[in-house]
């Protein structure tokens, strides 16, 4: 017969204190009663007590149609013969289910392994947010050259940001996780929460974490790749501009030149006493005119 698991959903200080070892410091059980948090999420880490091991672990929820990722946190108390779970309703979010760890265990099963099974849950939901990662980016690059410039600054800064929270929880997690694989967690005497089979197992789930960390350096590389490209073209569209600019500059200032220089109040210009003379000034007006629009045409600046 395995190893007797309790699952709390937000539970009161009463059921924690019946479900918990009775050596539970009044720290921990403060830490299982805070409310789920939607800002700075708890630091996830997995560490031997007096008689118990106490974890924080975060499941990563990416919801694309929102552009958003939100964390289900599921907190562990284990000992040798017993386990107990406290997951935490995130607001306006649903819980983490644990419906796939108990189908995963069967009934004969250790306490350590049901711990195995959650954190492997908690590895993949880090993996399938990669992933989710990569299609916002994939969709992010072919979008750059059509989106508005405010939607592709809001969506580099909100995938930057998401990248950044994520690290932070990405981190630690991967950490806890090799502690157990390096057995550094264990109990005063000598006994032992995982044993060496599950010590194993939290190899294949460290190795997980390990190819999500990777992937997610890949993806913050991709963003800067798409941030680089985006700043190109807003430089490119800049250069266009100045060039539009310079040429209509050139098109106004040849015969404002031409309109000065007959402006001047000399008493012997030769073309205020020629017959022609308003009419040369308004043909060389427009030659030149005509002319420079042919020559920036040419070069593309018009």
């Amino acid at each position: 017969m395995g190893a007797s698991w309790t699952d709390l959903l937000d539970p009161d200080r009463d059921a924690l204190r019946d479900a918990c070892p009775g050596t539970l410091h009044p720290r921990a059980l403060d830490r299982l009663l805070a409310p789920a948090v939607t800002g700075e999420e708890p630091r996830p880490t997995l560490e031997a007590h007096t008689g118990y091991v106490f974890g924080v672990f975060l499941v990563a929820v990416a919801v694309p149609d929102e552009d958003l990722v939100y964390y289900q946190e599921v907190d562990l108390v284990i000992t040798p013969d017993h386990l107990v779970t406290v997951r935490k309703t995130p607001e306006g979010r649903p819980p983490f289910d644990p419906k796939g760890v108990r189908e995963a265990i069967g009934d004969d099963h250790t306490a350590g392994m049901v711990a195995y099974q959650l954190v492997d849950d908690v590895a993949e939901s880090y993996l399938n947010l990669v992933d989710d990662l990569n299609d916002e980016i994939d969709e992010l690059e072919d979008a750059i050259e059509s989106w508005p410039g405010p939607r592709i600054r809001n969506r580099l800064s909100a995938l930057r940001h998401d990248m950044l929270h994520i690290r932070r929880t990405l981190a630690p997690t991967r950490d806890a996780v090799r502690r157990v694989v390096d057995n550094r967690v264990d109990l005063e005497g000598g006994i032992e929460v995982f044993s060496d089979d599950v010590e194993l197992h939290f190899a294949d789930a460290y190795d997980k974490l390990l190819r999500a960390s990777e992937a997610l350096e890949l993806c913050r590389d991709l963003v800067a790749g798409a941030r680089d490209y985006y700043q190109a073209m807003v430089a490119q569209d800049q250069n266009e501009i100045v060039k539009r600019l310079t040429a209509v500059a050139s098109v106004l200032l040849v015969p404002t030149f031409i309109v000065g220089l007959y402006g001047q109040n000399f008493r012997d210009m030769p073309e205020y006493h020629w017959r022609f003379g308003y009419a040369w000034s308004w043909s060389l007006i427009i030659v030149t005119t005509v002319a420079q629009l042919i020559y920036f045409r040419r070069k593309g600046w018009l």
